[in-house]
């Protein structure tokens, strides 16, 4: 029997992960530090009324989300206008894992937040990502994973 392929084993360490942001391929910034999109239902729907005799009742949303997500990166300066010109707007973002996969999904640039600089430490900036879960024309995406062996992509 041949070996489990490389994203069905767990994943020991972080390094490398990184994200590549479709309308800033080369932008100069390295990743210390990232916190990938998790997926949420949201908070329940409050169902109890005047008739439940002993429980707060809820019902599950029927609509998903990604979460957002982090990345805390040293920087070249020159990242600023490049930045700058890119927060708010939608465009597709991949986390590239270490075992080879990647997650694909809409989202914009929310924050770009230097850290404070001092004497002694390399300077980074946090980036947050919103996952939109909306294409540029305005059509529902649901987020893509890539796996390793593969070079299509699949519903996440």
């Amino acid at each position: 029997m041949p070996p489990p392929a490389a994203n069905q084993l767990r994943l020991d360490d972080g390094f490398s992960t990184t994200i590549e942001l479709e309308n800033l391929p080369t932008v100069k910034l390295y990743e210390r530090e990232v916190t990938p999109p998790g997926y949420t239902n949201d908070n329940p729907i409050n169902t109890t009324t005047m008739r439940n005799t002993a429980y707060r009742t809820q019902a599950p949303r029927k609509l998903k989300s990604l979460m957002k997500m982090t990345v805390i990166a040293a920087y070249a300066t020159e990242v600023y206008p490049s930045i700058w010109g890119q927060i708010g707007i939608n465009q597709v973002i991949m986390v590239k894992f270490p075992d080879g996969s990647g997650l694909h999904f809409h989202g914009y640039i929310q924050e770009f937040l230097p850290a404070t600089h001092k004497e002694g430490e390399q300077p980074t900036a946090t980036l947050t990502i919103q996952p939109t879960m909306r294409d540029t024309n305005g059509n529902e995406v649901a987020p893509l994973y890539q796996s390793v062996e593969e070079d299509s992509l699949s519903a996440a």
